[in-house]
């Protein structure tokens, strides 16, 4: 048991370390390498193998997240999916509500906005997910508190089977994430560098 509670406390340490280390890379990034960078995920959104008329989750930038708001427009305009944003229920657990890009936002707490209460819930077929940090077989980092891999288990016990793609700049790649059981791998990840491909990758092409 000590054997197990130790490699256990390693291996989320080991998360931490890299997990600050690229939030501190992405911290630094620059104003105009953030614009630039949300605007050049549209040219490679194509190998995302968007099904028109489908439902895709994004999320809105917090602290020095990539901003994701040039793709989301790209999605409904071209390919007219239905973009649900995530929310955390008072029940507990994330899900997402549909979202219009007319409509109003209210706080959701931690400093996050997203759809109200009047707006439905929705399934994604694609999960575009927000990360830390990130290796090129589709390993993922978050934040550290689980909600999208809780997510995308319950998502799959319900008989759903979400494609799901990380979104991050390219300085947040790392050789090899720690990866733990639970952690759920990345069918690709989507950079303003072009569209990185996994293992986990059902269709397209990788960039």
């Amino acid at each position: 048991m000590a054997d197990g509670t130790d490699g256990a406390a390693a291996l989320a340490a080991a998360k931490q370390r890299v997990r600050a280390e690229r939030l501190a890379l992405r911290d630094a990034l620059p104003a105009e390498t953030r614009a630039a960078a949300a605007a050049a995920l549209v040219a490679h959104a194509d190998g995302l193998g968007v099904v028109p008329g489908s439902v895709v989750s994004a999320f809105l930038p917090i602290r020095s997240e990539i901003d994701l708001r040039p793709l989301m427009a790209h999605l409904r305009a071209v390919h007219g999916v239905t973009l649900g944003l995530p929310i955390i229920m008072p029940t507990g657990g994330l899900f997402f509500r549909a979202h219009d890009e007319a409509d109003d936002l209210v706080p959701l707490g931690f400093g996050t906005y997203g759809p109200g209460p009047d707006k439905p819930v929705v399934v994604p077929e694609l999960i575009l997910a927000p990360l830390s940090a990130f290796d090129r077989a589709g390993g993922r980092i978050g934040y550290g508190k689980g909600h999208y891999d809780q997510t995308i288990a319950r998502l799959r016990r319900e008989g759903f089977s979400p494609r799901v793609f990380g979104v991050a700049f390219a300085c947040q790649e790392v050789d090899r994430v720690p990866a733990e059981s639970h952690d759920v791998p990345l069918h690709g990840i989507l950079t303003e560098q072009g569209l990185i491909r996994t293992g986990e990758g059902a269709q397209g092409e990788g960039a």
